[in-house]
């Protein structure tokens, strides 16, 4: 990859639609473009143009639009074309770009060049790619905030304040001499604090937004015939599974992705916990034991009227993946009232119905409270694991520093750990990384953008 290339691709979907727009970018963009049109239009205006081969003859006709550098998406020059959105048109120009000296851009990096150029963060550009890939609306607008700089805002706030305390330590440090002992003033200490606080409200707001991206996965476990399917299908609110009393009729694990308050859930029905009656079934059970170990939390659906003592889970307790928790779904209240028996102690238990639909906004509510998560909050901004990690050692430095500070007053080390988490903060925004981060970054982004 080189930014010495002018790079082309679709930006519109694959497929068939009514526009089809191509974007070319870089050093040669207004060469290369000339070459389709013959001359090139005004900056930041539409104009209708023919676009041709090389043998002058029209491959389609359209809107070009030309974004002289710096002031563009990629900072480079860029130059749209909105045609038809016909495959065989888009890829017929394309590779008329491509003759005339540009090459075909890899996925996501019309936005790379765009962070390379200053125009957008790491974080911002991340925030694209979360954007586009939005399931629901109120992920949306936390990825536009994020997009926008908000998330980006947090970070070189809390990056600032970091600084600030790093400069007063390592003053104090330079001039040992002074009567003064600066790593004794009770405003230092203040500060930390205050920080730290800082670090709190930031951590909770990206750990909203990597929930609104990632959200949680659910893995629907339990004995054959508890009522698995029937409670996927109820929170679905299709018959996405198939239900009957034969025991063992879900043999695959069947994955549904719905959301709860704009939180997405993705809840995984699997084959039935027993001893397997042919080879399919025992596949089944072991790709289900595979699903829990990678869940956030195992539902184990429990026959409310045919075992009310959990019976099933006491046996099978064991098998269950040590590192996952377990919330007991007691199914079938609408027939029995098994809440005044006890469950098995230091589990979760929710009663339910999957038939009526009873119990089930208490399980809604159990699950995002599990996440910690809460109703989306206005000031949610689109974030990443990564992100969270990044921030999690920073706030932890912080700690460290605070720590020492109150033990030993050591500031070479209180220093160093402010360096640390100066040194985590950047990662997030881009300002200290590698290219392999940023290869994995922007290889998960779509082509064309």
């Amino acid at each position: 990859m080189s930014e010495a290339d002018t790079i082309v691709a679709a930006a519109t979907p694959p497929g068939r639609g009514g526009i089809g727009v191509v974007r070319l970018s870089g050093p040669a963009a207004q060469s290369i473009a000339t070459g389709v049109l013959g001359t090139l239009p005004a900056p930041r205006r539409a104009v209708f143009a023919a676009f041709r081969d090389a043998e002058q003859q029209s491959l389609d006709a359209g809107l070009v639009l030309f974004f002289p550098g710096p002031h563009s998406y990629t900072g480079e020059d860029v130059i749209e074309f909105q045609g038809h959105g016909g495959p065989i048109i888009l890829e017929a120009l394309i590779a008329r770009l491509i003759e005339l000296g540009a090459r075909r851009a890899n996925p996501g990096e019309f936005t790379q060049r765009a962070f390379l150029n200053d125009k957008l963060d790491l974080a911002q550009a991340e925030a694209v790619a979360d954007l586009i890939d939005a399931g629901s609306r109120e992920a949306a607008r936390a990825a536009m905030r994020s997009l926008q700089g908000e998330f980006s805002t947090m970070i070189q706030v809390l990056t600032g304040a970091v600084i600030d305390l790093r400069t007063h330590v390592e003053a104090a440090i330079d001039f040992p001499e002074e009567e003064i002992d600066f790593l004794a003033d009770p405003a230092l200490a203040e500060r930390l604090a205050n920080v730290r606080q800082h670090f709190a409200a930031v951590t909770r707001s990206a750990g909203q937004g990597r929930l609104l991206r990632d959200g949680m996965t659910v893995v629907l476990a339990g004995a054959p015939n508890a009522g698995k399917s029937s409670l996927l299908n109820r929170l679905a609110g299709y018959d996405a599974a198939i239900v009957t009393a034969v025991p063992g009729t879900t043999r695959d694990v069947l994955r549904e992705r719905i959301h709860v308050d704009g939180m997405p859930l993705h809840i995984l029905d699997t084959a039935g916990l027993r001893a397997a009656q042919d080879a399919v079934e025992e596949e089944g059970i072991r790709r289900a034991q595979a699903e829990m170990a990678r869940a956030d939390r195992v539902l184990f659906v429990i026959d409310g009227a045919a075992d009310p003592a959990a019976q099933a889970y006491r046996e099978l307790a064991a098998t269950l993946p040590a590192q996952v928790p377990v919330t007991l779904v007691y199914n079938k209240s609408d027939v029995t009232d098994a809440s005044a028996i006890s469950a098995p102690s230091g589990v979760p238990r929710i009663d339910t119905s999957a038939l009526t639909g009873h119990g089930l906004d208490g399980l809604r509510a159990h699950l995002k409270s599990c996440m910690g998560y809460h109703t989306l909050e206005s000031g949610s901004v689109s974030a990443r694991q990564r992100h969270i990690e990044a921030l999690a050692r920073a706030r932890a430095s912080v700690e460290e520093a605070a720590r020492v500070l109150n033990e030993s007053r050591t500031g070479e080390l209180v220093a160093q750990e402010l360096r640390f988490a100066q040194q985590a903060l950047n990662e997030i925004s881009g300002e200290f990384t590698n290219e392999d981060l940023l290869g994995r970054i922007f290889s998960s982004f779509c082509i064309g953008k």
